[in-house]
């Protein structure tokens, strides 16, 4: 699985590293406004009453009366549904909506929220949705008729509506009830699904950055493109696509590839090979997957149909289909036993799966094979770090941090070894060695964009100092505007800041950008839960704007 050469794990996770619960909870520690003022609310009460004091006595009498009806009618209702009649506990409740007088707004809210109970438990989804919607324009802060309207769009395919409402939910209970949480965690990666599947079949493909690419194929210490001779005369479509790599015209290489594996020249495999990996990073999911299976099946050289098994492993794991992915290293593994990279890129894998102790052991064999290899040797320091973190090893911690100060003396021009070792420390609270580090990768790898991002990230975490962070990213987005990292991360700031329409903007940047359905997702997701926000935020006259 190929490295985007700043983290050995999807870049997108590193949005964890702002600290934040669910995106639809950031804007809440800022949150300003509040929805009812105690003293108000008495106020507002004890009118009320005394609007119904004055009223005619004849009209009080009798309101007071349909009132104790309308309970009694209630009560009865409460019982049977308790004992499971259902159908018996509907007419009881319709009775008390009839009896319940206009004016008692809450308790008329009550019995249409309790009546759409006996729905729920008929699977009447629509008719849970509409008494749902009868309780919250009588009372429009009733928690119970958000949640159980929520649940029944979700039942009935309406992730939109579930999300908005889980959200007003969420916001009402001010982020303290854990199961309201999980529930909008689930609807917002549903939702973030469908609008990704939805989003993959209409977008257009964009090359990514340079540096971007460049990254990708030095992940690769046996990539045999790379170590095919052509010679300077021939003229051929692969040679010409060799020579598009070297000048960085990427935009050339599918066409000349096209034209060597249309011709059938001698270099057929290893443009089927490069036009598929130029597939996988254009999100050309199913043409990749064609070119490499045609690959794998051939007669080619062993050291290229194993560059396309692991490059289809990652698209399997892109795919989240983990089983085909360990199948297609499982193969490579038996075909060349002694190439580092199968169990470099496996390692990846498995540290994406959290499966610590089988990455660890990857590296280390990729590692033993290639131990000149500098991107392998981090990222195996850095799978050391996590294991020793996760089992709370306090000795293995300190020799992980030893490894790291070797990796820099080792490779002193490889800026991985100060990016990871930076993220470590960051980890550690140790923001002062890893501004340094991160300033040491950027004198050794001026064009990466994403270690900006980085640095904003930390100026986050050690001080959360929002403008120096932002300035930061923006520099990022100047250097390279295919930088979705930072188009992602700045719209995440811009959520804590109550920034939403300007997150919404930024996250549909990253999502243009993205390259994989499980990319896409993730940043659907986080789109869906600002604009769920926002809207609720415009219903109820909400301000989450940092002061």
């Amino acid at each position: 699985m190929a490295s985007t050469g700043s983290t050995p794990f999807p870049k997108w996770q590193l949005a964890i590293l702002l600290g934040a619960p669910l995106a639809i909870g950031l804007g809440y520690l800022y949150m300003r406004s509040r929805f009812e003022d105690p003293e108000k609310k008495k106020v507002a009460e004890l009118k009320a009453k005394t609007t119904i004091s004055l009223d005619n006595e004849d009209n009080a009498k009798a309101a007071e009366s349909a009132i104790d009806r309308a309970m009694k009618l209630k009560a009865a209702g409460n019982r049977a549904f308790h004992a499971g009649e259902y159908d018996k506990a509907i007419e009881l409740y319709n009775d008390a909506i009839e009896a319940c007088p206009s004016e008692r707004a809450v308790d008329l809210a009550t019995f249409y929220q309790n009546r759409s109970a006996c729905y729920e438990k008929r699977e009447m989804w629509e008719q849970v949705k509409e008494d749902c919607t009868f309780a919250l324009k009588l009372n429009e802060k009733y928690v119970k008729a958000y949640l159980r309207r929520s649940r029944a769009a979700e039942k009935s395919g309406d992730l939109v509506l579930a999300l908005e409402d889980v959200t007003s939910a969420c916001i009402l209970e001010r982020f303290q009830v854990q199961s309201s949480l999980v529930n909008a965690d689930r609807i917002l990666k549903a939702l973030g699904r469908q609008h990704a599947r939805e989003a993959l079949d209409k977008r257009d493909p964009v090359m990514p950055s340079k540096h971007f690419i460049k990254t990708y194929f030095s992940a690769f210490s046996e990539d045999p493109i790379a170590k095919v001779n052509v010679d300077a005369n021939e003229t051929c479509g692969f040679a010409n696509a060799k020579k598009a790599l070297e000048v960085q015209d990427y935009d050339s290489v599918v066409k000349a590839c096209t034209e060597e594996i249309d011709a059938e020249g001698k270099y057929k495999y290893e443009a089927l090979l490069l036009r598929a990996t130029f597939y996988l990073l254009l999100g050309r999911h199913e043409e990749a997957h064609i070119d490499l299976a045609n690959v794998i099946t051939s007669d080619a050289p062993t050291k290229i149909r194993v560059n396309a098994l692991i490059k289809r492993a990652s698209l399997f794991t892109q795919l989240e289909n983990t089983e085909k992915c360990l199948e297609d290293f499982s193969t490579a593994a038996q075909l060349d036993p002694d190439n580092s990279d199968i169990y470099h890129h496996r390692g990846q894998v498995y540290l994406l799966l959290e499966r610590m102790d089988e990455a660890t052991s990857e590296f280390a064999k990729a590692v033993e094979l290639n131990p000149n290899f500098s991107i392998a040797y981090i990222q195996k320091c850095y799978a050391d770090y996590r294991h020793a973190q996760l089992h709370k090893n306090i000795g293995a911690l300190t020799t992980v941090r030893a490894d790291f100060e070797r990796a820099l003396e080792l490779f002193p021009r490889c800026a991985d070894a100060y990016i990871l070792y930076a993220q470590v420390l960051s980890d550690q609270q140790e923001w002062g060695r890893a501004e340094a580090l991160f300033d040491a990768a950027l004198a050794v790898d001026p064009n990466n964009a994403t270690l900006y991002v980085h640095k904003g990230l930390v100026q986050l975490q050690k001080s959360t100092d929002f403008d120096k962070a932002v300035k930061l990213i923006n520099k990022a987005i100047d250097m390279d505007d295919k930088c979705d990292f930072a188009y992602e991360t700045l719209g995440t700031i811009e959520v804590q800041r109550g920034n939403l329409r300007r997150s919404l903007e930024l996250f549909e940047k990253a999502i243009r950008l993205a390259k994989t359905e499980l990319e896409m997702t993730h940043l659907f997701s986080l789109k869906d839960a600002a604009a769920a926000q926002l809207k609720v935020s415009e219903r109820w006259g909400l301000d989450w704007t940092v002061s």
